[in-house]
């Protein structure tokens, strides 16, 4: 007999067909939406019970160690940090807490992702492993996103963009998403400062899995207030301005499959509302780690959500940002904003805490700003967006504050990249590199306090996902691709922008960086699971723009 579940959809699916005026792309997604609605018992808002340090500072060599604040912005685009000379909006809108944090510290001026995707840059960033090693390779899609998303586009009108391609085989072969996460076995900077003796907590976003083992709290976090879905506020909050791109299958997916809900410490079938808009209250609950465990030392990873779609701001952001055209671009300048204001308020209060002096604060987004925003300047002057791995899709901004050790206004210009997080943030606290595990990463704070910045022995990096590729050595870089097969290689220090291909004509070049690529390659473990969508990028267009013939693309496969 039909659970009564079964028969309310069967109801709803009947009704729906019966409605000529709705297209299939509304009956998919009313259908989503019906199950997400009905998938978890949301409760209020409730007080979180963060774990609290002593009353007074304990030991001397405890109060020697460094407080650590990791923030990890999501989808930021390159140009949207007033730091780099851009600003959203032709620089109408500044990011001055950032850009302060950034001139106290030292900037990073040549700083990769580790990936052009979200999970894969986050477990690097904890692990400071490649893809190669870790077999994490391809970013957890919620289920039924893969085929749902192929569907709507599929309806819909992509502008001349070839079609996207899914895979039945790799979807039966991929274990669920929340067993897509990274391997209990993998030894991440949460592991390694609590057992120096951190307090560590966890905010916001994670991605790396949600079964056991691979939860915030099985990967070494005391602590995690975790984002359970992914809306900033209510759809229909007072206070809340949204802008749904109509033009973007995912963002439709998004707002049907998304609610408001966060969950404490694995309790991730007890959600409640989280107490605000979500860039401001993962602030907030921020704040009150730092000032429950300031006698003691701490690691607070700040993961936000913003500026990720689904394009959602308060009210007095949207206004304040004043009248930005379009709108969507008002709403976005609005998040930056928002997220700005977050990274003052977490500096301000390490000042007023007496703490500033010895915390090291590191700040950077997981990939470039994502071309499906329909925002043509978010990650100029750079070709490309997230999903490839053109410099817009690569390059994020990293920057450290640690006033006892940096000196203000440092610039480095050597590349680096997100593997390199978790051996600097070991180092920075003094301690061991996990036993018998191979980090790829390097520890960065020789080259921002100066010291043997001359001895920096790596001139190469690596990124993959799937069939397409890229190695950046020395000055030079190739990607390759099968879907389209081709090769892209070009010379960043004459050619930062990626204008010019040399592959027909520095054959010598070509072979070089082949040959790093294939032996990585040759060493690399299988993924944990396959990728089950193959999605067209325009490189040097967003999703609004018509596509036309001659445009250059690539197939980003997850």
């Amino acid at each position: 007999m039909l659970k009564k579940s079964l028969i309310i959809l069967l109801l709803v699916v009947i009704v729906l067909a019966g409605l000529a005026w709705l297209t299939r792309v509304d009956i998919l997604l009313g259908l989503v939406k019906f199950r997400s609605d009905r998938e978890f018992v949301v409760a209020p808002n409730t007080a979180v019970p963060w774990e609290k340090g002593p009353q007074e500072a304990q030991s001397e060599a405890q109060q020697r160690l460094p407080n650590i604040i990791l923030i990890v912005a999501d989808d930021l685009g390159y140009n949207d940090i007033s730091t780099f000379g851009g600003g959203v909006a032709g620089g109408r809108l500044q990011t001055p807490h950032i850009d302060q944090l950034a001139e106290q510290g030292a900037v990073f001026n040549q700083s990769y992702a580790g990936n052009a995707t979200c999970a894969p840059s986050r477990a690097m960033i904890m692990t400071g492993r490649y893809p190669a090693r870790t077999g994490f390779e391809f970013t957890p899609t919620p289920s039924g996103m893969g085929p749902m998303v192929s569907m709507v586009s599929a309806a819909m009108d992509n502008n001349g963009l070839p079609p996207g391609v899914f895979s039945d085989a790799g979807s039966e072969a991929a274990v669920s998403y929340e067993e897509q996460g990274l391997p209990a076995a993998e030894v991440t900077i949460a592991e390694v400062l609590r057992d120096k003796g951190y307090y560590t907590a966890h905010i916001g976003k994670w991605h790396l899995g949600r079964a056991a083992g691979s939860t915030p709290n099985a990967q070494g976090f005391d602590d995690s207030l975790l984002m359970a879905s992914g809306l900033y506020l209510p759809e229909d909050d007072p206070n809340v301005v949204n802008a749904k791109l109509a033009f973007d299958p995912i963002d439709q997916f998004l707002w049907a499959r998304l609610n408001y809900a966060a969950s404490f410490n694995n309790g991730g079938d007890q959600r409640f509302e989280p107490g605000g808009y979500l860039t401001d209250y993962w602030t907030d609950e921020s704040i009150a780690v730092i000032k429950a465990n300031k006698n003691r030392p701490f690691f607070l990873y700040l993961a936000h959500w913003g500026t990720h779609t689904p394009l959602q701001a308060t009210r007095e952001d949207y206004e304040a940002v004043g009248d930005i055209t379009p709108h969507r671009l008002r709403v976005y300048a609005a998040m930056v904003r928002a997220l700005d204001r977050s990274v003052g308020r977490i500096m301000a209060t390490l000042e007023q805490e007496g703490l500033a002096e010895n915390t090291l604060v590191m700040f950077t987004s997981d990939n470039g700003g994502p071309g499906y925003l329909g925002l043509p300047d978010v990650n100029a002057p750079y070709r490309g967006w997230k999903l490839t791995n053109f410099e817009g899709g690569l390059r994020v901004p990293l920057f450290i504050k640690w006033p006892s050790r940096i000196v203000p206004n440092t610039d480095i210009d050597v590349p680096v990249a997100h593997i390199d997080i978790m051996p600097t943030l070991t180092a920075a606290a003094g301690a061991a590199t996990p036993p018998g595990v191979d980090i790829d990463g390097l520890n960065l704070l020789p080259l921002a306090t100066g010291e043997d910045a001359e001895q920096w022995p790596r001139t190469t990096l690596f990124w993959q996902s799937g069939y397409y590729r890229a190695v950046r050595h020395g000055d030079w870089k190739l990607q390759i691709s099968e879907r389209p097969k081709k090769s892209w290689l070009y010379n960043l220090a004459e050619d930062p922008t990626e204008r010019h291909n040399l592959a027909a004509t520095r054959i010598d070049k070509l072979n070089e960086l082949q040959t790093l690529l294939d032996k990585h390659d040759a060493s690399a473990r299988a993924p944990l699971y396959p990728f089950v969508v193959e999605m067209p990028v325009a490189v040097d267009k967003t999703l609004v723009d018509y596509f036309e013939s001659g445009d250059e693309y690539i197939y980003w496969p997850n």
